[in-house]
């Protein structure tokens, strides 16, 4: 029986509804290819009823001799190029032997999938590409939508089962709801919680998707709830942070960059002065991240797509890498990045961030308060770098707030005192001085009231781009 989902108010319809609906619309022919965890989707279509109509051809390739003779060698078989060769090789076959006889009447498409799941020693990580690439129109050029999810069900079956719900969801969505690409991402977890699996990337390209922004499908992953962050590169291009962050040392800053200013770039460039003179830093690659929270985000109450652009925009120009998080705690922070690497991570903060950070009122959730939460935080080789503030806005060459003498509670000082005596906590040295007076808040009120000289207070690369495309200033 069909529903409603109460989150998103579109019909939503079984797994076993959708493959059937998909099976008795005569226009849609094509191939189903799947590595990895057996042929879940295709099952789903076979199971329906119809699926005559809809299946030219099944395939899994499992043994690497026999992917390799058809798809060509590849570094890695569950990887984005391995599903893109799939997809190019298993498309340009249908048109090939099926136009004569079927071209002007059918929407060709190829679903694959090459997947980790859950091997017998149950020591892997559980992950996989899957794609579709699909006309929308007889004879039209295709369109791809690519994903890649995370599998969290504790066995090989259930993690099959999975698959094969997204697979048929990613279908359906793809030939009925790609007119309206926010539809489409919300739909890809229907009848599948996000607890069983995450999708930490989509990308949808092709004519049909000429006006969609595969940042804010990104956005939209955080926004719903299917993963806790999402990784944009210093081009603008969402990346999965598996890849960004595999064996990595991680430095981050958070903030609301709106927009970025020399402040920011001075706070990083200090932080990874420092943090290369970590021993377990050294010769090691870095990848330097700024981070975006939700709620930084939802300043107006609600997010502002164009809003959310502009500062990737403004971001991507100075060359530096995005995480946009659903608001993580700097603890569970740590516990998202342990999931990808085991080496050094390092937050760069300035003195009023590490004040909060003492507010015990941020820890409801767990049992041991702020002694749970400083434990987890810094259990595996995790530093804090602190850029001071002025004491007093208003005397730029008065006294420094930093690491050691932010304002707390006398209950929170040897907490405090252990932080800094076990080098925990530091406070950053090689600061321009110049910029401390200088905040966000008050450039992006110049910026939108037009007042000349804003530009002297961020990097040229942005200044450039916010006159260039009006960004900031509420203009259409």
């Amino acid at each position: 029986m069909d529903q409603t989902s109460p989150q998103s108010g579109h019909e939503l319809l079984t797994t076993n509804r959708k493959a059937l609906v998909i099976n008795l619309d005569e226009t849609r022919y094509g191939t189903f290819a799947e590595i990895g965890a057996g042929q879940e989707v295709a099952r789903h279509f076979f199971q329906a009823g119809a699926a005559a109509g809809t299946i030219a051809k099944t395939m899994s390739a499992y043994d690497m001799a026999f992917s390799d003779a058809i798809y060509g060698k590849s570094q890695r078989y569950v990887s984005r190029h391995r599903l893109e060769t799939m997809l190019e090789h298993e498309y340009a076959l249908l048109p090939e032997r099926l136009s004569p006889s079927r071209g002007d009447t059918t929407r060709f498409f190829v679903f694959a999938d090459t997947i980790a799941a859950k091997s017998y020693r149950g020591n892997n990580e559980c992950h996989g590409w899957l794609g579709v690439r699909f006309q929308t129109e007889p004879h039209r050029p295709p369109c791809d939508i690519i994903a890649h999810v995370r599998l969290w069900d504790r066995d090989n079956i259930t993690q099959q089962q999975a698959v094969g719900i997204f697979g048929v969801n990613l279908l359906y969505a793809a030939f009925y709801l790609s007119h309206d690409p926010t539809a489409l991402v919300r739909s890809l977890v229907d009848n599948l919680p996000t607890s069983r699996i995450e999708v930490d990337l989509i990308e949808c390209t092709g004519p049909d998707f000429a006006t969609a922004d595969n940042r804010l499908l990104t956005l939209q992953l955080v926004e719903e709830g299917m993963t806790n962050a999402v990784f944009i590169g210093p081009g603008g291009t969402p990346h999965i942070p598996s890849e960004a962050f595999y064996k990595k040392a991680v430095l981050v800053q958070r903030g609301s960059f709106h927009p970025i200013t020399h402040v920011h770039l001075d706070m990083m460039r200090c932080a990874a002065d420092r943090f290369a003179q970590e021993p377990a830093v050294s010769g090691k690659p870095v990848v330097q991240l700024l981070e975006m929270s939700m709620s930084r985000l939802r300043a107006g109450g609600k997010i502002d797509p164009r809003d959310f652009l502009e500062r990737v925009d403004t971001l991507s120009a100075v060359g530096m890498n995005v995480l946009v998080s659903n608001d993580l705690p700097y603890f569970r922070l740590t516990s998202y990045f342990r999931r990808y690497t085991p080496e050094m991570i390092g937050f760069n903060m300035g003195a009023r961030a590490l004040g909060r950070l003492f507010d015990e009122a941020s820890y409801p959730e767990l049992d041991g308060g702020i002694l749970e939460a400083f434990g987890r935080l810094f259990k595996s080789n995790v530093r804090l770098y602190v850029y001071p503030r002025l004491q007093n806005a208003a005397d730029p060459d008065g006294p420094l707030v930093d690491a050691s003498n932010i304002p707390l509670p006398e209950k929170l000082r040897d907490l405090h005192a252990y932080v800094l005596h076990n080098g925990l906590v530091e406070t950053l040295t090689g600061f321009d001085r110049a910029l401390l007076p200088v905040f966000a808040r008050d450039v992006l009120d110049a910026i939108c009231h037009g007042d000349a000289g804003w530009e002297r207070f961020v990097p040229a690369a942005a200044a450039a781009v916010i006159k260039e495309r009006r960004l900031f200033s509420g203009d259409e």
